[in-house]
């Protein structure tokens, strides 16, 4: 994992569940992985992750073992 500075030429996208504001994270696909940032603070750079690391968090989500509860 990497914090990224550069990442202007990214197409960064919100959930649609995100609410309209900006208090959400915004994730950009990369061609080695993806890149996610804060939407509150879009210049403070960018949490970069390989493909692999990115869709085993995606597996952990999509399963509820992130779930704190």
């Amino acid at each position: 994992m990497a914090l990224d500075k550069d990442t202007t030429e990214l197409r960064w996208r919100k959930s649609s569940y995100s609410g309209g504001g900006n208090d959400c994270v915004e994730v950009a696909f990369t061609r080695d992985g993806a890149a996610v940032r804060d939407s509150k603070n879009p210049a403070g750079g960018a949490l970069t992750v390989p493909a692999a690391e990115w869709d085993a968090l995606l597996a952990a989500a999509r399963t509820g073992e992130l779930d704190l509860r």
